[in-house]
């Protein structure tokens, strides 16, 4: 049983069946099919050779396979990651050099080792340390920068650069220098993409082709655009014209590989693998647990960090590079009916059959058309209507989207995604440094006790009650002394303050303190302090201290005894 846990095709892989082999094999072939093209595209996004995108979708999808928890996850090189190994690795080496690839390999090394270090000791909660908002900001500005990027490959120009002004600037220079045949290309091509997107499952469709046939055709798409540019580059020999391709890829299984383990590089790429990781983490656990519930399924978090980390160290010794569960390609796997991680598997040995047969194929390939399967994949990423629904809800969720993307834009992908842990980070923190703490009076006739500002409630001159709605840590005992301090002391009638802790799941020693103090300070005043509602755990810590014994009040199972203990002597008087 415990093995399984770490090993879940120990536990699926028992009910396998005939059912599952042939939903995860149909599913299989789709993926595999869109993969392809995917691969190569992602690898030139990366920096690297073509064959690297092949090689990092086939050790690492077999290694999830075996220790992954979704059965629809497809792990392999997204846009995101990719874009962040350009950044990270083009910053040690230069592009199209052995260490380049070297240090691609490193980079994957360390981020899996990150991921499965995190799994082994359950610290996934860590992602939820990035909040939505600066998620969604942070792959918008992504996708805008990798779409920006591979535009000097359908305009066929040099171009250079690592942020939004660096790239346009770049494009500018250099748009004289425009190639019209590549031009032709890259602009038929990403049109033909969007349209087969949009367009071609509703025309094929009212032609009376089969749903599932429908979903195949479109899925091939980019498969389509691949072979007809191919086809015509080598017919019209464009290539000897000055159209860019891919040129020989080797045909071949992915070769053993060894990182490069100098001190020096691990130093400069630790911090680079660990956003990856993060990043890649949000993203793979948010697909993954998206489409488990679909099917009233679930994934584990902590084993996914070590499915992940697998494919990654896996990915690091077989030819590749950083990958995690992609989207689009997960809810294709999703939509085509896999069953079981053995459709990644499957997917996996449709790959090694293409890195085997057909490389030969892609050779005349032209570098534009990859360009448009990129420039088509990340342009559905970018949503920037998140900008005035976050504006319209919150401004400070607002401030966290515009930040991230403006600096992802501005600055480069790696101080945009350290920018994002921060600023949730700090969120997190602003949020909490100021609980909500409500002061209530009871509902007439009532148990239940409300907001006095916000309901017509009982209230009492001599006692206040504070409702707190947050946990109690070092970052807000401070505010809750301020807020006790500044009601009671301009009040003379009060002789009792009560602190409603219905909502408080935890007491840290500064908060312990802090109460310690308001205890004090209440008692000088000649102010009787008072808890209720306390949770078991919470009281079970207050238990171990001094603090309830020094408490110059009581402790009440509710705050409905509370309020008739400290008032029975004296009437209430209704709320205005």
């Amino acid at each position: 049983m415990r093995l399984s846990r770490y090993l879940p095709i120990l536990d699926w892989g028992r009910r396998y069946d005939r059912d599952a082999l042939s939903n995860d094999m149909i599913a299989a072939v789709i993926v595999t099919i869109m993969l392809i093209p995917q691969s190569l595209a992602y690898a030139l996004l990366a920096g690297l050779p073509p064959e690297a995108g092949i090689y990092a979708s086939i050790a690492p999808i077999l290694l999830y396979a075996l220790f992954g928890t979704s059965n629809a996850l497809a792990v392999g090189p997204v846009a995101v990651v990719s874009l962040l190994t350009a950044s990270a690795v083009g910053q040690v080496a230069e592009a199209g050099t052995a260490g380049y690839v070297a240090a691609a390999l490193t980079l994957a090394l360390l981020s899996g080792g990150f991921l499965l270090l995190m799994g082994v000791f359950k610290l996934g909660f860590f992602a939820n340390f990035l909040s939505h908002p600066v998620i969604a900001g942070f792959i918008t500005a992504s996708g805008i920068l990798i779409a920006t990027s591979q535009v000097r490959h359908i305009l066929g120009i040099e171009g250079q650069g690592h942020t939004l002004p660096e790239m346009l600037g770049s494009l500018w220079a250099n748009l004289g220098d425009t190639h019209l045949a590549t031009l032709v290309i890259g602009v038929a091509a990403t049109g033909f993409l969007f349209w087969v997107r949009r367009g071609l499952k509703p025309a094929l469709r009212g032609l009376g082709v089969p749903n599932r046939a429908a979903d195949i055709a479109t899925k091939a798409g980019p498969v389509l655009a691949v072979v007809a540019t191919t086809f015509a580059v080598w017919a019209l020999g464009l290539a000897d014209r000055g159209v860019a391709i891919v040129g020989a890829v080797p045909q071949s299984l992915p070769p053993l590989t060894m990182p490069d383990l100098s001190p020096a590089l691990l130093r400069d790429l630790a911090v680079p693998a660990i956003l990856i990781s993060i990043i890649g983490f949000v993203e793979s656990v948010s697909v993954a647990q998206t489409l488990a519930a679909k099917r009233r399924q679930r994934i584990q978090p902590d084993q996914e960090l070590i499915g992940l980390g697998a494919a990654n160290i896996g990915a690091a010794f077989t030819g590749g590079y950083p990958v995690t569960g992609g989207f689009a390609r997960s809810v294709v796997n999703f939509d085509a009916g896999a069953a079981t991680p053995a459709a990644g598997a499957f997917t996996a040995i449709g790959l090694a059959i293409a890195a085997l047969a057909l490389t030969p194929l892609v050779f005349f390939l032209p570098k534009a058309t990859l360009a448009a399967t990129i420039i088509v994949a990340v342009l559905s990423l970018v949503d920037l209507s998140i900008l005035r629904r976050t504006w319209a809800y919150s401004p400070r969720d607002f401030a966290a989207v515009a930040t991230t993307i403006v600096l992802t834009l501005g600055l480069g992908v790696e101080i945009g995604v350290a920018s994002g842990v921060l600023l949730s980070i700090a969120l997190h923190l602003y949020n909490t440094a100021k609980p909500h703490v409500a002061e209530v009076g009871r509902v007439p006739g009532t148990q239940h006790f409300r907001n006095i500002n916000r309901h017509n409630v009982e209230t009492d001159a001599r006692v206040v009650t504070l409702r707190i709605d947050e946990s109690l840590y070092f970052v807000n005992a401070r505010f809750l002394e301020d807020l006790i301090q500044d009601r009671v002391v301009a009040d003379e009638s009060v002789r009792d303050v009560i602190l409603m802790f219905s909502a408080v799941n935890t007491v840290d020693y500064s908060a312990l303190e802090s109460l310690e103090a308001i205890n004090e300070t209440l008692m000088a005043l000649g102010i009787g302090l008072h808890l209720s509602e306390v949770k078991g755990p919470v009281m079970d810590r207050l238990k171990a201290t001094h603090f309830l014994a020094e408490l110059n009040g009581e402790v009440f199972l509710s705050q409905h005894d509370a309020w008739d203990a400290l008032t029975r002597r004296q009437p209430p008087r209704a709320a205005q």
